[in-house]
């Protein structure tokens, strides 16, 4: 499994960018739970045609920035997210997080996979809730959330925040994923991805 993008290159080899632009080098995830199901394997286009589908744990190994790209395929009404309306369109989907790339460049000024990858990080929950049935009766109680849900439940959760705020607006989905983003890298309770880890959190503590 790659958990990082430092790797030699031989002289005379094209080093890998993604989008032809972003540069995977020095990139590293700081949150020690993330670090094995995080990938920063260099690619030029986040597109692994499903390869990893019937691998045990597979998605660990698809690239972080193709993992928020199939995210961005689940789009539909404000209250009914998968209608299918984007079901299969990958290379629409991947034109949407290359903008989007480029938004967060202009804003930040810093390689936006770095500024995901801090997102992701920062919006990463570590506690949900289940339910238990004891002497038929139902509770709720608190449990501890693995890397790959942590990570899976940050990129929905960033997807559907920008989303919600694209529906029904003047506003593109591009600029909208791009700020939600970037608000998420700096922890701000702006962010959708950062007020739902918080209340998810609320709750776990609540039902501890």
């Amino acid at each position: 499994m790659i958990t990082s993008s430092r790797r030699e290159v031989k002289r005379g080899e094209p080093k890998v960018l993604l989008f032809g632009r972003w540069s995977f080098d020095d990139i590293e995830v700081k949150d020690p739970g993330l670090k094995n199901v995080l990938s920063l394997k260099p690619v030029f286009i986040p597109h692994s045609f499903g390869r990893h589908e019937h691998k045990r744990f597979g998605k660990t190994e698809v690239n972080i920035v193709e993992r928020l790209v199939n995210q961005m395929m689940h789009f539909g009404k404000k209250d009914w997210k998968n209608t299918g309306r984007m079901g299969g369109k990958k290379h629409k989907a991947i034109n949407i997080v290359r903008t989007t790339f480029e938004i967060i460049h202009l804003k930040t000024g810093r390689n936006p996979i770095e500024v995901l990858v801090r997102a992701v990080e920062n919006a990463a929950p570590n506690e949900d809730t289940t339910r238990i049935t004891y002497g038929g009766v139902v509770y709720h109680v608190s449990v501890d959330l693995s890397p790959s849900r942590r990570v899976d439940l940050a990129l929905r959760h960033i997807a559907m925040g920008a989303r919600d705020s694209a529906f029904s607006k003047p506003r593109s989905i591009e600029e909208c994923l791009a700020d939600e983003i970037v608000a998420a890298a700096n922890n701000e309770v702006t962010s959708h991805a950062i007020k739902a880890k918080m209340e998810m959190e609320r709750i776990a503590a609540a039902s501890r």
